[in-house]
């Protein structure tokens, strides 16, 4: 057999590059949550995206014009470029003059009227993706490609390694892995435990069980593992573990018995092992912080779950779901969606529905049922470092004492603003704050049309 070397993986890297099909995902279209997809050719004339366009996928979004921007490839770069559309194109968060360029290998957002497009070096994992259910998980194109990587992991063996940062979702890769094998009906057990919280010097006991008097007012009791006999054992975080408690697990994936503390004899358990952590174990492993031999038994088959981040097409789903748990009345503002998708969200999932949350119920408290940007708080999906440095366009339904300047407010904030309102001067105007005299020369400086 041939080694492989580093000049193969960079050919192997070069060839699948070269297979990618790069291309439009609409995640929204007039506010409302969608999943569908525009391929992008290599002709020099690219694609135009508008309401009049053959794909018809924006034809509600009343604030697109017909033909509103076009998007094609040029060496290996997109080009965008506004056609002099009625409301204007944003890129990242910037309306755009004339035409830019973005590299093909790196994911960008524009906002045109009420709806979102999310350019990607590959849309391949997303045709064909179908909208969540009302009870399923919201799950994304590149979330599915992650499960369908773990069903066909359940094949390889009884272990499976899941990675992803803290909040992404560890745990539906680990049910999955579960449910792929055993099924749905909860007959066989799912255990969870998160390694990280189990309190120091307990992780042997919880994890292996006790024997009535292996220590002061010890009790007979069974552990994590002989609970997930039949069944599945999650640990997550694995990384977290004491490395003595690293040496008796091992011990339990090869032999298939589990001794407990102040036992005689050993217990037979089958179980299978789906471990997860946001750590590089192999580093781990190189500073003596993890076994390798545990490793090398848990280590494969590996699935990586995608940060939020890198899953865009999700957020609308979740802001959706999270704001009609609370009021079925409430709908995103579409500079609120344009915000979250903008968001590095370093908390994921988690840190995103508890955020919507709190913006919920903000905008119930002054009686809206449209959450706008200013209903987050400032720090909202930034990180630890970030905190206030990315300020929230405020589109407040109450006029301040004062009448401001245009200039005061970015054209996000502006451009949300009339969206929310439907291309509405007066009542934009309203919301922001302006006299709808200087509202309307902000819309005639930039060719736009107001209503």
């Amino acid at each position: 057999m041939k080694a492989t070397t580093d000049s193969d993986d960079e050919g192997f890297a070069e060839k699948v590059a070269s297979t990618a099909s790069p291309g439009v995902v609409v995640i929204t279209s007039a506010g409302q949550p969608t999943s569908a997809t525009i391929a992008i050719t290599r002709a020099p004339s690219g694609v135009t995206i508008g309401r009049g366009a053959p794909h018809g996928l924006l034809e509600e979004d009343v604030q697109v014009s017909r033909s509103h921007l076009q998007i094609s490839l040029q060496d290996e770069q997109f080009r965008i470029q506004d056609l002099d559309s009625r409301n204007g194109t944003f890129v990242d968060g910037t309306r755009l003059e004339g035409a830019i360029t973005r590299p093909c290998d790196t994911s960008t957002l524009i906002r045109i009227g009420r709806s979102l497009l999310w350019l990607v070096p590959d849309v391949r994992p997303f045709i064909g993706h179908k909208q969540p259910t009302a009870a399923g998980p919201v799950l994304g194109g590149l979330s599915r490609r992650a499960l369908e990587a773990i069903a066909l992991a359940d094949k390889v063996g009884d272990t499976l390694l899941i990675l992803g940062e803290s909040g992404a979702g560890k745990e539906l890769c680990a049910r999955t892995f579960h449910e792929v094998h055993f099924g749905t009906d909860g007959r066989a057990p799912f255990i969870a435990v998160n390694c990280a919280a189990i309190p120091e010097g307990l992780a042997e006991r919880l994890l292996f069980g006790a024997r009535r008097g292996a220590f002061s007012g010890a009790t007979d009791a069974n552990g994590y593992i002989v609970e997930a006999h039949g069944g599945t054992l999650f640990l997550d975080e694995i990384a977290e573990l004491d490395p003595l408690v690293q040496a008796k697990l091992l011990r339990v994936l090869e032999t298939r018995e589990v001794m407990a503390l102040g036992a005689t004899s050993a217990r037979k358990v089958q179980l299978r092992i789906c471990a997860a952590t946001h750590k590089d174990l192999r580093t781990a492993v190189n500073e003596g912080r993890f076994r390798a031999d545990l490793y090398y038994r848990i280590g494969r088959p590996e699935v990586k779950m995608p940060a939020l981040r890198e899953r865009l097409d999700e957020i609308p789903w979740f802001l959706q779901r999270a704001f009609a748990a609370i009021d079925p009345q409430l709908t995103a503002a579409i500079g609120t969606l344009e915000m979250c998708a903008l968001r590095r969200w370093p908390g994921n999932v988690r840190e995103l529905l508890l955020e919507a949350k709190h913006a919920a119920h903000a905008a119930l408290a002054e009686s809206s049922h449209v959450v706008r940007p200013d209903h987050f708080a400032p720090s909202a999906g930034l990180a630890l470092s970030e905190s206030g440095s990315a300020p929230i366009p405020t589109l407040s339904s109450k006029p301040p004492a004062e009448v401001r300047s245009a200039a005061a407010l970015d054209d996000a904030a502006i451009a949300a603003a009339l969206a929310e309102h439907g291309g509405n001067v007066s009542r934009a105007a309203q919301a922001l704050g302006l006299h709808r005299n200087q509202l309307r020369r902000w819309i005639a400086k930039r060719g736009g049309e107001e209503k």
